[in-house]
């Protein structure tokens, strides 16, 4: 266990020990000592001075704070020792009764998105520091009890150069001029919240100002981003969003939202989407474009404001114990952004959200299921390394999946009624799943109990299948719901589901004839009232997304999708089958070859830009990780050719124009290809309405370096003319996709030697690093591979000094898995069963691990199939 972890244990302890009252943090970014005398090193460290009330039962204790050195620390004026400090808790012995401590520390600016970030804009030289906490990390900025229901309120003192902007959780203040070209920021209390929900902005940003409309009047609601993003700021667009929030949310939560102000803050090198710090909400940059997106990418954008939003009442205003209830904290918010959208949709128009769920997120949970890392979606966090191991696609998109089948279960109205009364209830308190359950049962008058077992406490995700049987007039005979469960999480749950009949019209469309709510159970459900019927053209279980359940064809169904999934006018129905074919090829059940040519095909009739992206995405994966090694030339051309097909014959500037040129883009691997991509740079053959922007120039660059066509001058040619950050971070990208062995070892020594590379920067590089058609240069990388596992199993490496993102993301990124074969994954076997390897490594080395077997598999069935 690292020094900087907190188990569960230790925090119920000091929760019946000591009760929060108030902080008071003065966060001085002068460069200056409290003595005056200058910091050795300005530009990666700053001073922090927290006064912490709370009230003691008299036990020894300890405050968090992740620094370089404590200055000073008194407790009721009284110094104490700092000697036991070891870089993450200062031990100290209060008395019975209330008391203040006073921390003054030396921190370090971070460069990897945990705690205080400092960024250097390399347009302007402008400096953008932002603060990220969730899940513990406050104690990076200020000394804190770092655990959530620990609630105080929190005040701000800043001091920093007079002309930067201050942002933090309460309205800003008018600073005071000092000396120095300095100034102080005096922020008021903020109302008791957790630490994680605090936050400090600051530096040379570019502000928006306006206001939204709450029900208690307007408050104020800034849009901010650096000032070389400032052209991209759609600031009226971004205020929108949030303003149609707050008219469903303020109405559907029963309750006003409980804070001064709402800014909106763009920052760069985020880890994550975004941060729902109170009335301070930080989201990536990347949301701001540069180049021309989808409408699929404004809604996600959008859905991301939503959630952000969701969490200020359930998440801000009410807020878990302890982080075993983190599923439902984003659950919850993933659940709302998607009703909320749906409630603007209905109001103002748009497409159905539910549709975009079931296309990505949902897509997201039943990947993470079948992972051997998967878990109960409430699951048991005993300490702050397994909270950071569980943000991921069962606490997100699996928990609202199981949450939208909750609201239809006790009826949305019930379901909102629970929720506002849980509100009134718990406001700026702490609770567990069970007040939020016990407030829907009563709203409701279910009993929840066995919903909770089979759903919220159990791992691994079901399949059905529809069994028929056939007189010689295709009547049925015999109609069941066949359910199974994998070996490892075998529980066979009841699932409400409906079956969907389909039928193909005289004008060639096929639609459904009939859509029956069923309930299904253990291994094998008749389905009596489709016993003596026609068969239909198409059977599809779990028609209009009601269950969270994989799903199978039968043959002739899957022979009717195969034909006519183009002719099938549903949205919602389309994603089914396409769902459903996406899981065959994973589970090697559908070749890639029949898989690549069904799903070519059926894009002809599909118009949802999540369904384009997301089934592009798969048809990647289909021509390369799973199609077997001697046929993979072939899938490629295959590839290429079908969307060479549909990029000729899409809209001119339509948004399924860009997802097929992107996708053309990343599959080319030819000389021809090559030729093509060129002349696009030069602005030759390029199709009618398509931008040629700088994202889309980068993309072109990454696959000519791929291919072994780029070079150093021309990324540093582009470079030059796109010098900002996202351009320095896809030049660093392009760089490591070139099919040269000095660019690979450069690339790898970055990734592995260089302590303080930005983590964005970092990602790049990593996720570009292995491609296929360079096996030859990169095969010794596998042996490097194993080299970071060995130091990641050192407490004293270069790795434990690494944030867990850098170490996450290199175990993932750097897996190399375009060579990963048997022979590979015995390799990585015999290293496990002769190493003591870190629990958040052997995650990260397990899912890897299954990924790969999945490629295999599905390779040899490709290999069948050729």
């Amino acid at each position: 266990m690292s020094i900087e972890n907190i188990t569960r244990a230790q925090a119920q302890e000091r929760s019946k020990q000591i009760a929060t009252k108030s902080y008071e943090v003065v966060v001085d970014l002068s460069g200056r000592y409290p003595d005056g005398s200058q910091l050795e090193s300005p530009d990666t460290t700053f001073v922090q001075t927290t006064t912490a009330r709370f009230s003691s039962t008299g036990e020894p204790t300890w405050i968090d704070v992740i620094g370089e050195r404590v200055l000073s620390a008194y407790l009721d004026s009284e110094p104490i020792d700092v000697s036991s400090y070891q870089g993450s808790r200062l031990e100290f012995s209060p008395s019975k009764g209330d008391h203040e401590l006073t921390v003054t520390s030396l921190m370090r600016y971070s460069r990897t998105g945990e705690g205080l970030h400092r960024f250097v804009d390399p347009t302007d030289g402008k400096i953008s520091l932002y603060s990220q906490f969730e899940s513990a990390d406050a104690r990076r900025m200020y000394a804190t009890f770092e655990q959530p229901d620990l609630k105080a309120t929190f005040q701000l003192t800043l001091i920093a150069p007079a002309h930067w902007v201050a942002i933090s959780n309460s309205p800003t203040p008018q600073p005071e001029i000092l000396d120095g070209d300095m100034a102080k920021w005096t922020f008021s209390p903020t109302p008791p919240i957790s630490t994680y929900l605090t936050a400090l902005v600051a530096g040379e940003y570019h502000v928006e100002q306006g206001t939204i409309k709450s029900i208690k009047g307007d408050i104020p609601a800034a849009v901010v981003c650096r000032p070389s993003m400032a052209q991209y700021l759609d600031a009226d667009r971004i205020r929108e969003a949030a303003q149609r929030g707050f008219e469903v949310y303020e109405e559907a939560f029963g309750r006003e939202y409980a804070f001064e102000k709402y800014d909106q803050i763009f920052v760069p090198e985020f880890n994550f989407g975004a941060m729902e710090n109170v009335g301070c909400v930080t989201f990536r940059d990347q949301y701001l474009f540069r180049s021309k997106v989808s409408v699929d990418r404004y809604d996600a954008r959008d859905n991301t404001i939503l959630h952000e939003l969701a969490h200020m009442w359930f998440g801000d205003l009410v807020t878990m114990k302890w982080w075993n209830d983190i599923w439902l904290n984003e659950s919850f918010a993933e659940w709302s952004a998607y009703f909320c959208q749906g409630e603007i949709a209905k109001k103002y128009g748009g497409r159905n959200p539910w549709v975009t769920f079931a296309n990505a997120r949902k897509a997201w949970a039943y990947r993470a299921d079948q992972l051997p890392s998967t878990h109960p979606i409430a699951n048991e966090m005993v300490d702050l390394d397994a909270v950071d191991q569980n943000f991921d696609g069962i606490t997100y998109a699996k928990g609202a999946s199981v949450l939208k089948q909750l609201v239809s279960l006790v009826g949305e109205d019930n379901f909102l009624s629970g929720v506002r009364e849980y509100f009134e209830e718990h406001a700026w308190g702490n609770t567990e799943f069970d007040d939020l359950l016990s407030a829907l049962e009563k709203a409701s008058g279910k009993d929840l109990s066995g919903f909770t077992s089979d759903w919220l406490q159990t791992a691994g995700v079901n399949t059905i299948y529809p069994k028929l049987d056939l007189d010689d007039d295709g009547t049925i005979t015999n109609f069941e719901v066949i359910q199974k469960a994998p070996k490892k999480h075998d529980t066979l749950r009841n699932h409400k589901i409906a079956i969907g009949l389909y039928e193909l019209t005289e004008d060639g469309k096929l639609v459904a004839t009939e859509s029956m709510p069923v309930d299904v159970h253990g291994s094998s459900t008749p389905i009596a009232a489709l016993v003596g019927r026609k068969a239909p053209d198409l059977v599809l279980l779990n028609d209009r997304d009601l269950g969270y359940v994989k799903v199978r064809l039968d043959e002739a169904s899957m022979a009717t999708a195969s034909k006519h999934l183009k002719d099938m006018p549903d949205p919602m129905a389309r994603v089914m089958v396409w769902t459903a074919m996406n899981n065959a090829l994973r589970d090697a059940e559908l070749p890639s070859k029949e898989f690549l040519n069904i799903v070519l095909q059926g894009l002809a009739g599909e118009d949802d830009d999540s369904a384009i992206r997301n089934e592009l995405a798969q048809l990647s994966v289909a021509a390369s990780s799973y199609s077997h090694p001697d046929n993979r030339a072939n899938r490629k051309a295959t590839l290429v050719a079908g969307l060479t097909e549909h990029l000729m014959h899409a809209q001119p500037g339509s948004d399924s124009q860009l997802a097929f040129a992107d996708a053309l883009v990343n599959a080319i691997g030819s000389p021809a290809g090559a030729d093509l991509l060129q002349g696009w740079l030069k602005g030759e053959d390029v199709p009618e309405g398509l931008p040629i922007d700088s994202d889309r120039r980068w993309l072109i660059i990454k696959s000519l370096a791929r291919i072994g066509v780029a070079d150093e001058t021309l990324i540093a040619k582009e470079l030059e003319a796109d010098n900002t950050i996202s351009g320095a971070q896809s030049a660093a990208g392009a760089r490591a996709c070139l099919k040269d062995a000095a660019a690979k070892a450069d690339a790898w020594a970055q990734l592995t030697e260089v302590e303080d590379l930005p983590n964005h920067t970092y990602t790049e590089i990593s996720e570009n690093f292995w491609n296929y058609g360079q096996e030859d240069i990169t095969a010794p990388y596998a042996d490097k591979y194993l080299e970071i596992l060995e130091q990641m199993c050192q407490p004293d490496s270069i790795w434990a000094r690494r944030g867990h993102v850098i170490r996450t993301t290199a175990l993932s990124n750097l897996w190399p898995y375009t060579i990963a074969d048997e022979a590979w994954l015995d390799r990585v076997q015999a290293f496990i069963a002769s190493h003591k390897v870190p629990d958040e490594a052997m995650r990260a080395l397990s899912e890897e691990i299954s990924l790969s077997k999945r490629a295999i598999k599905a390779q040899q069935l490709d290999a069948e199939n050729a």
